[in-house]
Protein backbone atom coordinates (compact mmCIF):
# COMPACT_ATOMS: atom_id res chain seq x y z
CA UNK A 1 0.00 0.00 0.00
CA UNK A 2 1.22 3.50 -0.83
CA UNK A 3 2.12 5.38 2.34
CA UNK A 4 0.28 8.67 2.99
CA UNK A 5 1.28 10.54 6.13
CA UNK A 6 -1.33 12.13 8.43
CA UNK A 7 0.38 15.52 8.75
CA UNK A 8 -1.92 16.85 11.47
CA UNK A 9 -1.19 13.87 13.71
CA UNK A 10 2.50 14.07 12.86
CA UNK A 11 2.68 17.71 13.94
CA UNK A 12 0.88 16.97 17.21
CA UNK A 13 3.38 14.29 18.17
CA UNK A 14 6.34 16.38 17.05
CA UNK A 15 5.21 18.98 19.59
CA UNK A 16 4.66 16.31 22.25
CA UNK A 17 8.19 14.96 21.83
CA UNK A 18 9.56 17.70 24.10
CA UNK A 19 7.72 16.40 27.19
CA UNK A 20 7.13 12.78 26.19
CA UNK A 21 9.91 11.29 28.32
CA UNK A 22 8.43 12.70 31.53
CA UNK A 23 5.04 11.08 31.02
CA UNK A 24 6.58 7.84 29.73
CA UNK A 25 8.69 7.58 32.90
CA UNK A 26 5.52 7.76 35.01
CA UNK A 27 3.95 4.94 32.98
CA UNK A 28 7.09 2.83 33.23
CA UNK A 29 7.24 3.14 37.01
CA UNK A 30 3.67 1.87 37.29
CA UNK A 31 3.51 -0.61 34.43
CA UNK A 32 7.08 -1.44 33.41
CA UNK A 33 6.83 -5.00 34.69
CA UNK A 34 3.63 -5.63 32.75
CA UNK A 35 5.17 -4.16 29.61
CA UNK A 36 8.17 -6.44 29.96
CA UNK A 37 5.99 -9.53 30.43
CA UNK A 38 4.00 -8.67 27.32
CA UNK A 39 6.93 -7.78 25.08
CA UNK A 40 8.89 -10.86 26.17
CA UNK A 41 6.49 -12.80 23.91
CA UNK A 42 7.65 -11.21 20.64
CA UNK A 43 8.86 -13.78 18.11
CA UNK A 44 10.51 -13.50 14.72
CA UNK A 45 10.49 -10.30 12.69
CA UNK A 46 8.56 -7.81 14.81
CA UNK A 47 6.83 -4.53 13.96
CA UNK A 48 6.79 -2.27 17.03
CA UNK A 49 4.22 0.48 16.49
CA UNK A 50 4.66 3.97 17.96
CA UNK A 51 8.30 4.07 19.02
CA UNK A 52 7.92 7.40 20.75
CA UNK A 53 11.31 8.34 22.14
CA UNK A 54 12.25 4.69 22.61
CA UNK A 55 11.32 4.32 26.27
CA UNK A 56 9.89 0.83 25.76
CA UNK A 57 12.94 -0.57 23.96
CA UNK A 58 14.40 -1.72 27.28
CA UNK A 59 11.42 -4.02 27.77
CA UNK A 60 12.04 -5.92 24.52
CA UNK A 61 13.86 -9.25 24.84
CA UNK A 62 17.54 -9.10 23.83
CA UNK A 63 18.40 -10.32 20.38
CA UNK A 64 15.04 -9.59 18.77
CA UNK A 65 14.65 -8.37 15.17
CA UNK A 66 12.60 -5.18 15.49
CA UNK A 67 11.29 -2.55 13.10
CA UNK A 68 9.97 0.32 15.24
CA UNK A 69 7.83 2.94 13.51
CA UNK A 70 6.52 6.32 14.54
CA UNK A 71 4.68 9.06 12.69
CA UNK A 72 6.83 11.77 14.34
CA UNK A 73 10.36 12.41 13.05
CA UNK A 74 11.17 14.35 16.22
CA UNK A 75 10.20 11.36 18.36
CA UNK A 76 12.40 9.12 16.23
CA UNK A 77 15.34 11.50 16.53
CA UNK A 78 15.14 11.17 20.31
CA UNK A 79 14.76 7.38 20.04
CA UNK A 80 18.05 6.87 18.17
CA UNK A 81 20.29 6.61 21.23
CA UNK A 82 17.99 4.14 22.98
CA UNK A 83 17.84 2.04 19.82
CA UNK A 84 21.64 2.04 19.60
CA UNK A 85 21.86 0.75 23.18
CA UNK A 86 19.48 -2.16 22.56
CA UNK A 87 21.05 -5.64 22.55
CA UNK A 88 19.63 -6.65 19.20
CA UNK A 89 18.43 -5.03 15.99
CA UNK A 90 16.05 -2.06 16.00
CA UNK A 91 15.43 -0.31 12.70
CA UNK A 92 13.65 3.03 13.13
CA UNK A 93 11.22 4.07 10.41
CA UNK A 94 8.94 7.08 9.98
CA UNK A 95 5.51 5.70 9.10
CA UNK A 96 1.78 6.12 9.62
CA UNK A 97 0.19 2.93 10.96
CA UNK A 98 -2.91 3.60 8.85
CA UNK A 99 -0.90 3.60 5.62
CA UNK A 100 2.11 1.29 5.72
CA UNK A 101 4.42 0.66 2.77
CA UNK A 102 5.24 -2.94 3.72
CA UNK A 103 4.04 -5.88 1.61
CA UNK A 104 1.43 -8.26 2.91
CA UNK A 105 2.61 -10.95 5.34
CA UNK A 106 5.91 -9.26 6.27
CA UNK A 107 5.98 -9.66 10.06
CA UNK A 108 5.67 -12.52 12.55
CA UNK A 109 4.69 -10.28 15.47
CA UNK A 110 3.18 -6.83 15.90
CA UNK A 111 3.53 -5.06 19.27
CA UNK A 112 1.79 -1.90 20.48
CA UNK A 113 1.89 -0.16 23.87
CA UNK A 114 -0.59 2.67 24.49
CA UNK A 115 -0.86 3.29 20.76
CA UNK A 116 -4.45 2.82 19.64
CA UNK A 117 -5.80 5.33 22.13
CA UNK A 118 -4.10 7.92 19.89
CA UNK A 119 -4.53 6.61 16.33
CA UNK A 120 -7.18 8.80 14.61
CA UNK A 121 -8.64 5.88 12.63
CA UNK A 122 -8.06 2.86 14.87
CA UNK A 123 -9.83 0.21 12.80
CA UNK A 124 -7.99 1.33 9.65
CA UNK A 125 -4.70 1.07 11.54
CA UNK A 126 -5.52 -2.38 12.89
CA UNK A 127 -6.49 -3.58 9.41
CA UNK A 128 -3.12 -2.41 8.12
CA UNK A 129 -1.41 -4.38 10.87
CA UNK A 130 -3.50 -7.42 9.97
CA UNK A 131 -2.42 -7.02 6.35
CA UNK A 132 1.32 -6.90 7.07
CA UNK A 133 1.20 -9.74 9.61
CA UNK A 134 1.92 -13.26 8.38
CA UNK A 135 -0.84 -15.88 8.65
CA UNK A 136 -0.41 -17.45 12.08
CA UNK A 137 1.30 -14.29 13.35
CA UNK A 138 0.43 -12.54 16.59
CA UNK A 139 -0.39 -9.04 17.77
CA UNK A 140 0.54 -8.09 21.36
CA UNK A 141 -1.06 -4.95 22.79
CA UNK A 142 -1.28 -2.95 26.01
CA UNK A 143 -3.92 -0.27 25.64
CA UNK A 144 -6.13 2.23 27.43
CA UNK A 145 -9.76 1.24 26.82
CA UNK A 146 -13.13 2.50 27.95
CA UNK A 147 -13.93 -0.52 30.13
CA UNK A 148 -17.39 -1.83 30.85
CA UNK A 149 -17.55 -3.61 34.21
CA UNK A 150 -17.45 -0.39 36.22
CA UNK A 151 -19.94 1.94 34.58
CA UNK A 152 -19.11 5.20 36.43
CA UNK A 153 -15.47 4.97 35.35
CA UNK A 154 -16.50 4.51 31.73
CA UNK A 155 -18.72 7.59 31.93
CA UNK A 156 -15.87 9.56 33.50
CA UNK A 157 -13.54 8.54 30.66
CA UNK A 158 -16.18 9.62 28.13
CA UNK A 159 -16.27 13.05 29.79
CA UNK A 160 -12.46 13.33 29.94
CA UNK A 161 -11.77 12.27 26.36
CA UNK A 162 -12.57 15.61 24.61
CA UNK A 163 -9.84 17.17 26.78
CA UNK A 164 -7.26 14.38 26.57
CA UNK A 165 -7.71 14.14 22.80
CA UNK A 166 -6.15 17.60 22.44
CA UNK A 167 -2.75 16.46 23.70
CA UNK A 168 -2.79 12.75 22.93
CA UNK A 169 -4.91 9.80 23.97
CA UNK A 170 -8.61 9.06 23.72
CA UNK A 171 -9.35 7.12 26.88
CA UNK A 172 -12.68 5.59 25.86
CA UNK A 173 -11.74 3.48 22.84
CA UNK A 174 -13.38 0.05 22.34
CA UNK A 175 -10.07 -1.50 21.34
CA UNK A 176 -10.88 -5.15 22.08
CA UNK A 177 -13.86 -4.99 19.74
CA UNK A 178 -11.86 -3.07 17.15
CA UNK A 179 -9.20 -5.80 17.10
CA UNK A 180 -11.90 -8.31 16.23
CA UNK A 181 -13.44 -6.02 13.61
CA UNK A 182 -10.04 -5.81 11.92
CA UNK A 183 -10.04 -9.60 11.44
CA UNK A 184 -7.95 -10.88 14.34
CA UNK A 185 -8.95 -13.78 16.57
CA UNK A 186 -8.56 -13.02 20.26
CA UNK A 187 -6.27 -15.35 22.18
CA UNK A 188 -6.10 -13.62 25.57
CA UNK A 189 -7.39 -10.39 27.14
CA UNK A 190 -6.28 -9.45 30.66
CA UNK A 191 -7.07 -6.50 32.91
CA UNK A 192 -3.93 -4.69 34.08
CA UNK A 193 -5.50 -1.72 35.87
CA UNK A 194 -9.18 -2.08 36.77
CA UNK A 195 -10.65 -2.81 33.34
CA UNK A 196 -9.40 0.36 31.64
CA UNK A 197 -5.86 -0.80 30.90
CA UNK A 198 -5.72 -4.20 29.24
CA UNK A 199 -3.29 -6.48 27.49
CA UNK A 200 -4.69 -7.99 24.31
CA UNK A 201 -3.16 -10.92 22.47
CA UNK A 202 -4.65 -11.97 19.15
CA UNK A 203 -3.65 -13.90 16.05
CA UNK A 204 -4.16 -13.76 12.32
CA UNK A 205 -5.53 -17.18 11.44
CA UNK A 206 -3.88 -19.23 8.74
CA UNK A 207 -6.09 -19.36 5.66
Amino acid sequence: MESRMDVRTQNKWDRASRTYDFFAAVDNRRLGGEKQRLLARVQGKTLHVAAGTGNDFKFLPPGADIVSIDISPKMLERAKLKAANYEGSIELREADVCSLDYPEATFDTVATVFTFCSVPKPIAGLRELYRVLKPGGQILMMEHVRGSAIGPVGVMLDLMTPLTRKFGPELNRETVGNVQKAGFRLRRVENIYLDVVKTIEAIKDRS
